[in-house]
């Protein structure tokens, strides 16, 4: 089992240098096909009488073209010697970025992206992480900006006993089978230590049947789940994040705020996640 092939998603017109680095590390380890991408909306002005500003639009275009370009050449700067083989794909689109990259991940086993930035707002280049991984239906490997090099040394699954969480921790075996380390944490109120103690151990134990160096590790609830973990993998060096996406309502996580959508947007390390 393995990753043979990775799509790398471009955040046109930024640097998209931490994800490359993860990208080369990556196809290095699986002598994986790396397909790039980037992809751009086209801006829409429209005048008063219903039609559209062509001098606007064209400039719009043109700006397109030379970040599309630029990307191109970032991915080709980083991953010029790495992994089995590359391509470049770009693309304009009218639909949302994250649903024209899902279609995209029919050719990839894994979709690495970047965490989208704080000045975010403009979708137009961006893909919402969470429609990403919610339509992709592959695992989606999401760098943050600020996370160590990938030193494939100790990963963290956040273990929630639900069907998200599995999907998650069987797509990432190939990962987990490279990495030196793997804790399994469940966080669980006190009157449930007991049963979270047994389902991670019977996680650990299918994860070593594949021969991944897996321990186990549980928690008592305090405060926010999504705290307690940030302060784990701080406190162990994790490298990257396992975690299943949206065990409850999307639309409820997403608006309200949850584990999902705080492991999507902040902290200090690289997360994969599955729905």
């Amino acid at each position: 089992m393995t990753y043979a092939s990775l799509l790398v998603h471009l955040q046109p017109g930024r640097s998209n240098t931490p994800l490359l680095l993860a990208a080369a590390r990556f196809a290095d380890r699986f002598a994986a096909h790396v397909i790039g991408i980037a992809a751009c909306q086209p801006l829409l002005v429209v005048s008063g009488d219903g039609t559209v500003c062509g001098d606007v639009f064209t400039d719009d275009q043109r700006q397109i073209e030379r970040d599309l370009e630029g990307s191109h050449a970032e991915f080709r700067q980083h991953l010029a010697g790495h992994g089995k083989s590359l391509e470049w794909r770009s693309r304009i689109t009218l639909a949302p970025i994250g649903t024209c990259l899902a279609a995209e991940s029919r050719s990839a086993d894994l979709v690495m992206t970047g965490r989208v930035p704080a000045d975010g707002l403009d979708l137009s280049r961006l893909a919402d992480p969470g429609a990403l991984t919610l339509e992709a239906g592959r695992p989606v490997f999401i760098v943050a900006p600020d996370a160590p090099p990938m030193a494939f040394d100790h990963a963290l699954v956040g273990w929630k006993d639900t069907r998200e969480c599995r999907r998650a921790t069987a797509d990432a075996l190939p990962l987990l089978a490279q990495t030196a380390r793997v804790t399994v944490v469940e966080i669980a109120p006190i009157d449930e230590i007991d049963a979270a103690r047994s389902r991670v151990e019977d996680v650990v134990a299918w994860l070593i049947r594949h021969r991944v160096p897996a321990e186990s590790r549980v928690e008592v609830a305090q405060g926010q789940d999504v705290d307690r973990l940030y302060r784990i993998v701080d406190e162990s060096a994790v490298d990257f994040v396992v975690a299943g996406a949206y065990g409850h309502s999307w639309l409820r996580e997403w608006v309200l705020g949850g584990v999902t959508r705080d492991l999507l947007l902040g902290g200090s390390r690289s997360v994969l996640v599955s729905h």
